[in-house]
C-alpha cells in the first residue's frame, strides 16, 4: 500500500516549506515515526517523522526546493521490498521530478512586475480588480512591504492561489542583478533581491574561492538581521554585575537540585529572573513598535538564543516571570534541547517580548547584539571570570559579568535603559530567592 508523505504546516500562519536534508533515501526503510526529512519554514527548522512504516519508495521533491503545505514530497511503501524498490527508483542527482505549477516561479508582464502601491498589515488582503481574494502569509506581506510591490498586482502561483516568496521574488527580478561570476549560484541560494551586494561583484570574486551557497537557516537569518538593523535605531548600555554570591550558591546546590528536578542547574535562570523582575518595573522596555504605535504587552515571554551548527534560533519561555525557579530552569533547558534536536514547534518561537543571547558561553567577554524583532530590546550576557576589584578600598577576587543591553532608541531611551540594567544587576548582586 502506497502512502503519501505531505508537507506538514508548521502552523496557522505557515503556507510553505524548504525540504533541507532527507534522512532516507529511496530504497531505505523506515520506521513509524523515525525522522525522514528536515524542513526550514518561516518559523521553525523541524524534523518530519515517517506517517508510516514500511520502505521509502520515491522521493518527489528534492532538497533545497520550497513547497506549499500538504504537497505531497514522497512515497512510502507500506508493504514493500527494501531491494525492489531500490531497483525501482534508483537515486538520482537533483530532482527527480519536474516542478509543479506550484513550484514554478510567476512569471510576471513587465506591468505587473513594476506595479507599485500599498498593502494591506492584516493579512486579510484587499481583493483585486478581478474579484478574486489575496492570499499570502506574514512573510511574502513583509517582503511585499520592502519591495514596494503591490500584492493586488500579483497572481499567486501558490496552494489555492496564494502568493509565495518566489512570485515577490519574480516580481522584482527585473531588477535584480544576475550572476556573473565563473562559479554562478545555483538553485537554493540566498537571492539576490534579498541580499543585496554592498560591494561590485569583481571585489569579491578574485583569486582562489570556494562559492558556497547558504543554508536556508542562514539566509532567513541574514534576512532577519538586515531587517532589524535596518528599522530599528540600535543604541547599547553596558554594565557589570558580581556575580559571586549566585557562583557560591549555585555551586553549593547543583547536585542537589538535578537530583530533585531532573535536570542540571545553569545560571540562565538567574538571568531571565532578573530580566523579568526589571521588564516588569520598566514595562516600556517589554513592547513593540508598529507604525507609530506602542505594543505594550502584558505577558513577559523571553526569548533566549540557542547555537546550532548551521546558524541560531531563539526559543521563547513564555510567563517567565510567573514560573517558580525550578520550573523556569527546567522550562530553558527543554528549549534548548528541543532546539538542538529540530523538534521545536511554530508556537515555541513565536511571541517573544524581549530576548536574551549568552555569547559568554563561548568565552566572549561582552557583544553588541541585533535586536530580535519585534521585540525592543535584547541582553548579551559575557563570560562570568574572576577578577580582582576593590570592595570596601580592598582589592579581592569576585566573579563578575559584563552584560550589554541592545535597545530601539525608537522605544527606550538612554536614561530607562540603564535603570533597567541598574535594576538586573541589583537583583544579581542581592539574589535572596530559594532555588530549590
Amino acid at each position: 500500500m502506497a502512502v503519501d508523505v505531505v508537507m506538514p504546516q508548521m502552523g496557522e500562519s505557515i503556507f510553505e516549506g524548504t525540504i533541507t536534508k532527507w534522512l532516507k533515501k529511496p530504497g531505505d526503510k523506515v520506521e513509524r515515526d523515525e525522522p525522514l526529512f528536515e524542513i526550514s519554514t518561516d518559523k521553525v527548522d523541524a524534523e518530519i517523522p515517517a506517517p508510516a512504516a514500511g520502505v521509502l519508495r520515491e522521493i518527489k521533491i528534492a532538497e533545497g526546493q520550497t513547497v506549499p503545505v500538504k504537497t505531497i514530497v514522497a512515497v512510502i511503501d507500506a508493504a514493500g521490498a527494501p531491494g525492489a524498490i531500490a531497483a525501482a527508483y534508483p537515486p538520482a542527482p537533483g530532482n527527480q521530478q519536474a516542478p509543479t505549477a506550484a513550484e514554478t516561479p510567476a512569471t510576471a508582464t513587465p506591468g505587473e512586475a513594476t506595479a507599485r502601491g500599498t498593502n494591506s498589515g492584516s493579512g486579510k488582503a484587499v481583493a483585486p480588480g478581478d474579484g478574486r481574494p489575496i492570499r499570502s502569509s506574514p512573510l511574502v506581506r513583509r517582503l511585499a512591504r520592502e519591495k514596494n510591490i503591490d500584492l493586488a498586482s500579483l497572481r499567486g502561483t501558490g496552494l489555492g492561489g496564494r502568493i509565495s516568496k518566489r512570485d515577490i521574488l519574480a516580481a522584482t527580478s527585473d531588477t535584480a542583478p544576475a550572476p556573473t561570476a565563473p562559479h554562478a549560484a545555483t538553485a537554493g541560494t540566498a537571492p539576490q533581491a534579498l541580499l543585496e551586494t554592498a560591494v561590485p561583484r569583481e571585489r569579491i570574486y578574485f583569486g582562489q574561492y570556494e562559492l558556497q551557497p547558504m543554508s536556508v537557516m542562514r539566509q532567513r537569518i541574514a534576512e532577519h538581521m538586515v531587517l532589524s538593523k535596518r528599522i530599528s535605531p540600535h543604541v547599547y548600555s553596558i554594565d557589570e554585575a558580581d556575580m559571586t554570591p549566585i557562583a557560591r550558591l549555585r555551586a553549593a546546590a547543583k547536585s542537589e537540585f538535578e537530583k530533585r528536578h531532573g535536570t542540571k542547574l545553569t545560571f540562565m535562570p538567574f538571568f531571565v529572573r532578573a530580566c523579568a523582575q526589571a521588564l516588569r518595573a520598566f514595562p516600556i522596555v517589554n513592547a513593540s513598535v508598529n507604525g507609530s504605535n506602542l505594543v505594550l504587552h502584558g505577558e513577559i515571554n523571553i526569548g533566549i538564543a540557542v547555537a546550532l551548527d548551521a546558524g541560531l534560533i531563539v526559543p521563547v519561555v513564555k510567563n517567565a516571570d510567573q514560573k517558580a525557579f525550578p520550573a523556569l530552569q527546567q522550562a530553558i533547558n527543554d528549549l534548548a534541547e528541543r532546539a538542538r534536536s529540530k523538534k521545536l514547534k511554530p508556537e515555541e518561537v513565536q511571541e517573544s517580548t524581549f530576548s536574551i543571547t549568552n555569547p559568554g558561553i563561548f568565552g566572549g567577554l561582552m557583544g553588541l547584539p541585533v535586536i530580535n524583532q519585534p521585540n525592543a530590546a535584547i541582553l548579551a550576557i559575557g563570560a562570568i571570570q574572576k577578577r580582582p576589584m576593590v570592595v570596601d578600598d580592598a582589592v579581592v577576587i569576585r566573579s563578575m559579568v559584563y552584560l550589554t543591553l541592545s535597545y530601539d532608541h525608537r522605544v527606550v531611551d538612554g536614561a530607562i535603559a540603564h535603570q533597567f540594567m541598574g535594576q538586573i544587576k541589583k537583583r544579581l548582586e542581592t539574589w535572596d530567592e530559594d532555588i530549590l
